[in-house]
């Protein structure tokens, strides 16, 4: 009897899931804390109002949805399943009210503690579904002593031999609940990451496309204008000179987007060589330390590396170059951009951290997009050559930014066939 109503307690917790899957997911919209909450509260409240009761306790699955709101919602979602929680408990009443009050709140205490520190989404998905089948092994070891003491303040004649078939059959089904809720919710995260890198790539690709049709012939008339506008200036000496200074610093500017264009469209990796990361830094900081000047920032590197790489040397530098510049240029007067580069494990991290003016979450969701940029004057295709070449470089980079905070970019290569140590110094 107790595992069949347990087993149905399993089906009601996968409905939430279910329904997110069916009717919000694909229709592209994000699920908020409150609705998940709501969610998750039904599903709290449907398996407590289809218990096994026996021993005078009722038994049922009521703390997994709990476990699963607070540790993929938050703590509001997770607040709102543990209101569900009392509330029902305490409509359904009888002799062990109190007792189901102290379950809860105990029972409350390690998800939300965990939800709280937030270090549940730095971990890997094997290790998120590990750590939700812990923290939802909790209530019921705290249920099991609950049990144990609600026999001592009610002694009466108990089948034992029953009473252990109960709470190993209940432990059982609790950890198999929230052990394949936490798979699915990890399936369909990857699945949205999955659809989330198909537009990327869409994007990219119309990019590319529309870049390789119109790069070549748009910069052709410009360097033939260009030329011209030249010997004009050469001969000019009136006036006119700075009009013609301008007008030259534009086309400048227009044939640097167009390279732009070119080189996310047809990037050419072909020149690999082996250099020192931490020498193509020092040149790089060399490089930009007059534009920093200029900006009154300070521009300071700590490289704590000798690590080989085998790449196109220049492409990388270009990449690094960008990165550093939008660094500089969102940081004001007074500010520092910091360059870090060191080891850890067979990982080599690469961290440029600016004190500027930081992005908002929106901001930094739509970074790297078409034609998307923070800057008065841009297009965004500076940060996506970037990305582009990092991760045609098997690394992985990412930006982590607050509003007011400044922003950090973090590049990561990871390559053994590729990454050497210099052994020569």
């Amino acid at each position: 009897m107790l595992a069949e109503k347990l087993l149905l307690h399993v089906l009601i917790i996968f409905a939430p899931i279910l329904i997110y899957s069916f009717f919000i997911e694909n229709k592209g919209k994000q699920i908020n804390s409150y609705i998940c909450g709501l969610l998750q509260g039904g599903t709290a409240l449907l398996c407590m109002t289809f218990p096994v009761y026996n021993f005078e306790l009722y038994w049922d699955l009521r703390y997994v949805p709990l476990v699963l709101a607070f540790l993929y919602s938050g703590p509001i979602a997770g607040g709102i399943v543990f209101l569900f929680i009392l509330g029902t408990r305490t409509f359904i009443g009888g002799e062990a009210l109190l007792f189901g009050y102290i379950s809860a709140i105990i029972s409350v205490i390690v998800p939300f503690a965990y939800s709280i520190l937030n270090r549940f989404w730095k971990k890997s998905p094997r290790k998120r579904i590990l750590t939700a089948i812990t923290i939802g092994f909790w209530p019921a070891v705290m249920q099991l002593g609950i049990l144990i003491f609600w026999f001592v303040f009610n002694p009466s004649a108990v089948n034992f031999s029953e009473l252990i078939s109960y709470i190993l059959i209940f432990g059982f089904i609790n950890i198999l609940a929230i052990g394949f809720a936490a798979k699915l919710n990890e399936m369909i995260i990857e699945r949205i990451m999955m659809k989330q890198e198909i537009r990327r790539a869409e994007k990219f690709n119309t990019l590319g496309e529309l870049a390789a049709s119109i790069a070549h012939e748009v910069r052709n008339p410009l360097t033939v204008v260009k030329g011209f506008l030249q010997l004009m200036q050469q001969k000019e000496k009136g006036e006119n000179y700075q009009y013609l200074t301008l007008v030259l610093g534009e086309l400048g500017r227009a044939e640097a987007i167009i390279n732009d264009y070119l080189s996310f469209a047809k990037p050419q990796y072909e020149k690999k060589e082996k250099f020192l990361i931490k020498g193509l830094l020092l040149d790089v900081q060399q490089l930009l330390e007059p534009l920093a000047l200029k900006q009154g920032v300070e521009l300071r590197s700590i490289l704590d590396s000798d690590q080989l790489l085998l790449a196109d040397r220049d492409q990388f530098k270009q990449a690094i170059v960008n990165i550093i510049k939008n660094a500089i240029e969102a940081t004001n007067n007074g500010g520092e951009v910091i360059i870090t580069l060191e080891e850890k494990n067979d990982m080599v991290r690469i961290r440029i951290k600016d004190s500027g003016k930081g992005m908002t979450k929106d901001q930094l969701s739509r970074l790297g997009t078409l034609f998307y940029t923070t800057k008065d004057k841009g297009t965004g295709l500076g940060t996506m050559v970037s990305i582009r070449i990092i991760e045609s470089m098997n690394g992985k980079i990412s930006y982590r930014s607050e509003e007011g905070s400044g922003t950090e970019v973090t590049i990561q290569l990871r390559n053994p066939d590729e990454v050497g140590r210099n052994d020569e110094k």
